[in-house]
């Protein structure tokens, strides 16, 4: 007979993506996780396999609980360009902000520590950028049909710019607390969107 689960592995994974996130990936070992978690190491490695896969599915729920709230800005009905606006804006201050600038964005995170040796990290990361390239490519194409964005100006150069420039602001952020330059950046981006 097989033996129920002591601990609810939802749980588990939302600590797991916590405690990675705070830490990293390499400065959270499994010691750390256990301890965290509260559950035996062999329960973890059943449920979850190696520090890595549990690693993975972090970053997999975490993309999945920041994705909704970026598609309901950007998708929202009426003129585009202020959530667009908005969007650039709560990025440069999140990134310097006492509450948030430590922690960053998960998945710029996982771009520096892992991105450069570790495929399926990298692949995980490119498909959060891909999916936030695409969003704001369709809010600039659609602001562009709105006559909100002049006709020179190309929605998927400006999705990319705009991508590099969110997580430009989030790698300056983690040891940069002047929000000036943050501000500063995202205001000249967004000038072009004039």
């Amino acid at each position: 007979m097989a033996r129920t689960k002591e601990f609810d592995p939802d749980t588990a994974l939302r600590a797991a993506l916590e405690l990675f996130w705070r830490r990293g990936y390499e400065a959270t070992s499994m010691a750390d996780l256990v301890t965290h978690l509260g559950i035996g190491r062999a329960s973890l490695y059943a449920t979850f396999g190696s520090k890595h896969e549990l690693y993975l599915r972090a970053l997999d729920r975490y993309g999945q609980s920041e994705d909704p709230r970026l598609t309901r800005e950007l998708s929202a009905p009426g003129p585009v360009l202020p959530a667009v606006r908005a969007l650039v804006r709560r990025f440069a201050d999140e990134s310097t902000a006492e509450a948030t600038r430590a922690r960053g964005c998960l998945v710029t995170n996982t771009a520096v520590e892992l991105g450069p040796h570790d495929r399926d990290a990298a692949r995980r990361v490119e498909r959060s950028w891909d999916t936030l390239e695409t969003l704001l490519h369709s809010a600039l194409v659609r602001a562009r049909a709105q006559g909100e964005l002049p006709e020179g100006r190309d929605p998927l150069t400006l999705a990319r710019m705009l991508l590099v420039l969110l997580q430009g602001l989030r790698v300056v952020g983690k040891a940069c607390a002047d929000p000036t330059r943050a501000r500063d950046a995202a205001e000249q981006a967004l000038a072009l969107l004039d």
